[in-house]
């Protein structure tokens, strides 16, 4: 009996040894096969990625949370592992943010100016190795990946002369002896969600404007590109410990719902901007504006293309393909409905097979997008079609019609945030505000007057003389 036993427990033993070898083969060949460790994919390791990163950066770099690994869409290969944040290093990177604020709000606006002016060189140097990890990542096109770090070099070039050019104005007093002036201020902590479809561009939009600002960030990127996230962060991060500034100015965890959601909840976080979906988005917002917490939200388009009978195909035809297929109809901004004034009944809708850019996670395939061509009689039909989606964003007529364009513009045309003529739904320029109406959640980034929406404003009375008299002339006898 002992000498079964004894057998059993050895052979067990045995097994259990075979077991973990196999384990341990099946863990390496995992690691091999990761897209890093490949020699065609070296130029990974310039962005100061490995196969196991760290996702989280309040001045040292961390992250004890769950493992993710990231995934190219183009062919479900595992590219490397990001370990995400726990709700306990969430709670630390808050504090050090708020810590880093006070330092960061008495530096001079232009001399943070400089720092973003850094920032952006920075990112120059970094622009072809980054946007190809956009890509493979992602899953857009490289020259769109390139477009995107662009995107955040130029809102920093823009950002460092705004650094510059910030001030309230000085009203005229009814009072004699009194000033009455407009004193504008950093909200303090802007906590940054962005989505999948653009992540370094919309980090770019919120990072660059809030630092000058006079606010600290805290990120959380998409789930799904979190290597993008990581390698963005340590750019950034070099600049901070090159001047001597603490890393948590602009801090990162990667994370799930889990922390977006601390984030919407979370007081200390004065303002949340979010991108991603009209649902989220509408969930994000409840959770803000139930502790009077300040939101900023760019949500999901229904975009329409109206051509009238005097446009020029030249340019309506390329247009169309980009705004509907760039970024394979991933953008908030594509076009989702092409309005004509052509022969012709109702067209069922044009599907385009596209790859979800997620396929690997959820093994789904989707078509994106769905182009519905519809036949428009009058002009006013033509706008109301446009206008009578629930979301906002973007929008675009072809016409040579000067009147009409003036009309498109005024009061009772285009109903979206980004109204244009000629040109497609997609592709706006950082110097003006981007943003919808509507479901797509009213907020703006980027241009015009954007910064408004990082700074409190505060409407300041001097009085100067040896008087106290009242406004509207009232007075106390």
């Amino acid at each position: 009996m002992q000498r079964c036993l004894t057998l059993t427990v050895a052979r067990h033993s045995r097994f259990l040894r075979s077991q973990a070898v196999c384990l341990r083969s099946q863990q390496s060949a995992a690691m091999s096969a990761l897209l890093i460790s490949q020699p065609q994919y070296a130029w990974l390791k310039e962005l100061g990625l490995s196969e196991d990163n760290h996702g989280v950066y309040n001045g040292t770099w961390g992250g004890s949370g769950e493992v993710v690994t990231s995934y190219c869409p183009a062919n479900n290969e595992p590219i490397a592992r990001v370990r995400q944040a726990t709700m306990a290093e969430y709670e630390e990177t808050v504090q050090k943010s708020r810590e880093a604020w006070k330092l960061w709000a008495d530096i001079p606006a232009p001399k943070r100016g400089e720092i973003v002016r850094q920032i952006g060189d920075a990112l120059r140097k970094k622009i072809k190795v980054l946007g190809s990890l956009v890509a493979l990542e992602m899953g857009k096109i490289y020259v769109e990946g390139v477009g995107e770090v662009q995107e955040y070099v130029d809102v920093c070039d823009y950002a460092v002369g705004l650094s510059r050019m910030i001030g309230g104005p000085i009203l005229p007093s009814e009072r004699p002896g009194h000033a009455l002036i407009e004193q504008w201020n950093p909200v303090g902590l802007v906590g940054v969600i962005t989505a999948f479809n653009f992540p370094v561009a919309v980090y770019g939009w919120n990072n660059a404007i809030a630092l000058i600002c006079g606010n600290v960030c805290l990120w959380k990127g998409a789930p799904t590109t979190p290597l993008t996230s990581v390698a963005v962060t340590k750019i950034v991060a070099e600049v901070l410990e090159q001047n001597n500034l603490p890393g948590a100015i602009c801090s990162m965890t990667c994370g799930g719902a889990d922390i977006g959601t601390a984030m919407a909840k979370d007081e200390r976080v004065d303002l949340v901007s979010f991108t991603g979906s009209t649902h989220v988005g509408k969930m994000v917002a409840m959770m803000v504006q139930e502790r009077f917490g300040r939101q900023l939200l760019e949500l999901g388009g229904n975009n329409a293309i109206i051509v009238f009978e005097d446009a020029d195909l030249n340019l309506v035809v390329p247009s169309a393909v980009f705004a509907s297929v760039g970024t394979a109809g991933q953008r908030c901004t594509t076009t989702r409905r092409l309005v004509m004034d052509r022969p012709g009944n109702y067209v069922e809708p044009t599907i385009i097979t596209g790859l979800a850019h997620d396929a690997p996670i959820v093994h789904t395939e989707t078509f994106v997008p769905i182009l519905y061509v519809l036949k428009f009689k009058t002009e006013e039909e033509a706008f109301a079609w446009n206008n009578e989606v629930k979301q906002g964003l973007s929008s675009s007529i072809f016409t040579k019609d000067m009147g009409r364009v003036f009309r498109w513009l005024g009061p009772k045309g285009s109903d979206c945030g980004i109204v244009n003529v000629n040109i497609p739904t997609s592709g706006a320029e950082i110097g003006g505000a981007f943003g919808g109406e509507k479901h797509t959640g009213g907020g703006r980034e980027s241009g015009s007057d954007s910064w408004k929406q990082y700074m409190r404003r505060s409407t300041c009375t001097i009085n100067y003389s040896k008087d106290l008299p009242l406004a509207q002339g009232i007075k106390f006898e």
